[in-house]
């Protein structure tokens, strides 16, 4: 006869509210004006609701069904600034690429690492010219971080590949960064999303693998290192 201490103890659910405090606490270090921003947000949609309730005489209902939308137009700016923060943070990093990937949706694949740097010690790293690829319908998409000079030469030599297994698809090329003429991490996602659809869903699937079967897809880059402190999705390496 089993006893009772043979049952599986089920796991504890994670209280929202703790996770969410977290999260604002987390985000207030960052950016320390989020309380004043959600405090605006709540009290905006608060307002728009009254008025709307004086207006048809049912101010009661009006606010209760107002206080619910408030709450959520408080979330979605604490969830805009943070990931606003989160960029910040990133610029000047290696690796703010992948934040800006990361917030791509479904329907592309990307590597976490990059695919190319011209570093040939562990302490060049932080400065060495790096490159990170990215495959969706648009095509392959190319981001260099590092100088322009530098990153080009890395672009020329991953067309080059890219032009041996997957001749015809488009490749486009981005210099990542916060200076004139620089993609800035934030605009990684909106920059791509706009790009005109050249690939179906299958031509994409044959292409990922083509481009995964190229050698020295981490050539360039010393044993050990991970220039990628932009980390987001463990879903990267899977179609989005």
């Amino acid at each position: 006869m089993a006893s009772k201490s043979d049952k599986p103890v089920k796991p504890k659910r994670e209280n929202p509210f703790k996770r969410i405090a977290g999260v604002y606490k987390t985000i207030k270090a960052i950016d320390p004006q989020v309380t004043l921003w959600m405090l605006l947000a709540f009290v905006v949609v608060l307002l728009v609701g009254t008025v709307i309730g004086l207006i048809f005489g049912h101010v009661i209902a009006s606010l209760l069904v107002s206080i619910p939308f408030a709450a959520l137009a408080a979330m979605i700016v604490l969830s805009r600034r943070g990931e606003a923060a989160a960029f910040k943070q990133m610029e000047g990093q290696r690796g703010a690429s992948i934040g800006g990937l990361s917030a791509l949706r479904r329907g592309w694949y990307y590597d976490q690492e990059p695919i190319a740097a011209d570093a040939t010690k562990p302490s060049e790293i932080n400065t060495a010219a790096v490159v990170f690829r990215a495959l969706g319908r648009p095509g392959i998409v190319l981001l260099g971080e590092g100088p322009k000079h530098r990153v080009d030469k890395l672009f020329a030599k991953e067309i080059k590949k890219v032009g041996r297994v997957a001749p015809g698809v488009p490749v486009h090329t981005y210099l990542v960064g916060s200076g004139d003429g620089e993609l800035a991490p934030r605009k990684i996602r909106m920059t791509l999303t706009k790009l005109k659809p050249e690939l179906t869903k299958e031509e994409m699937s044959v292409v990922n693998k083509r481009l995964k079967s190229l050698p020295g897809l981490r050539q360039g880059v010393p044993a050990g290192v991970d220039p990628n402190r932009a980390r987001s999705s463990r879903a990267a390496q899977r179609g989005r």
